[in-house]
């Protein structure tokens, strides 16, 4: 599956070859678990693609997650224009081993570029983004006592800022995110609970340091709600390293600490994806 989503995705890459590529390389960002440009757990406030002045670019992503008794895969496409408007829309796909039958939720992204540039300017960029999520399968989160099994909305406001020769030289990138949510587990085990129902406001961060102009290396941290009663839910972690060999292309290999997951403890793994950006 994940050998599968790599070659279609890298295929894209090459024969889908006529750029939107005012931007430097690099300030598209990676491809979330949710679909949007930023880190993989967290969104940032940087535009997907590399779109700029009336430019338009598309991109497509594939992402596989893979702990010890779980394992998420999310496949999905993106489209901005003028390094102001994205979208994006993700499939997510997540299966408990051992039992058949996975959870699937479709995610839909909207961000919008409010001020600043991530290069340009000395203040941070800043965007606010909304997240409609529509969950395909409900029976487990039935189960478990969500509030709601249908959808729900999370709703973001981010600032990113490019640190020139912050670090002993090296350009340094921070993020930070602030989520209203009642999501259980990203709204894969529903929304809301009988410990809390209503929306929750939960920080996100992200920093990396380019060791060059195409490598990154970063951390992230995602808190998340703690609805239900049946189990409890844990911040997500990572520690990655984001490759740029162009502008067509971008890789992001991770180890991620996932945390408690429906009653699973110290769910840690590998984390990888893929996204290609196309005119």
């Amino acid at each position: 599956m994940l050998i599968k989503g790599v070659l279609l995705t890298l295929l894209s890459a090459i024969t889908l070859s006529a750029h939107a590529d005012s931007r430097l390389l690099g300030t598209s960002g990676v491809t979330g678990l949710e679909g949007g440009a930023g880190g993989g757990l967290t969104p940032w406030a940087v535009i997907s693609g590399y779109s700029d002045d009336s430019e338009v670019s598309a991109g497509a992503f594939y992402t596989e997650t893979d702990v010890q008794d779980f394992r998420l895969d999310v496949k999905g496409v993106s489209l901005s224009y003028d390094n102001r408007v994205e979208l994006s829309a993700a499939l997510q796909s997540f299966e408990i081993k051992g039992v058949a039958g996975d959870i699937r939720q479709e995610i839909y992204g909207l961000k919008y570029r409010i001020s600043g540039d991530l290069v340009y300017t000395t203040m941070p960029q800043i965007s606010a983004g909304l997240q409609y999520k529509r969950l395909l399968d409900s029976g487990v989160a039935d189960a478990v006592g969500a509030t709601e099994s249908g959808t729900g909305t999370d709703i973001y406001i981010s600032a990113t800022s490019l640190e020139l020769g912050a670090l002993a030289g090296y350009h340094v990138l921070w993020n930070a995110t602030l989520r209203a949510t009642k999501a259980n587990q990203m709204g894969l085990l529903g929304y809301g609970g009988d410990d809390a129902d209503g929306y929750q406001l939960m920080p996100e961060f992200s920093a990396l340091v380019l060791v060059r102009d195409d490598l990154a290396l970063g951390i992230e941290y995602r808190k998340k709600p703690d609805n239900l009663s049946a189990f409890k839910e844990d911040s997500f972690r990572d520690v990655f390293i984001a490759w740029f060999p162009s502008k067509k292309v971008n890789l992001t290999l991770a180890y991620a600490q996932l945390g408690s997951i429906a009653g699973s403890d110290d769910q840690d793994g590998l984390y990888f994806s893929v996204s290609s950006w196309f005119k």
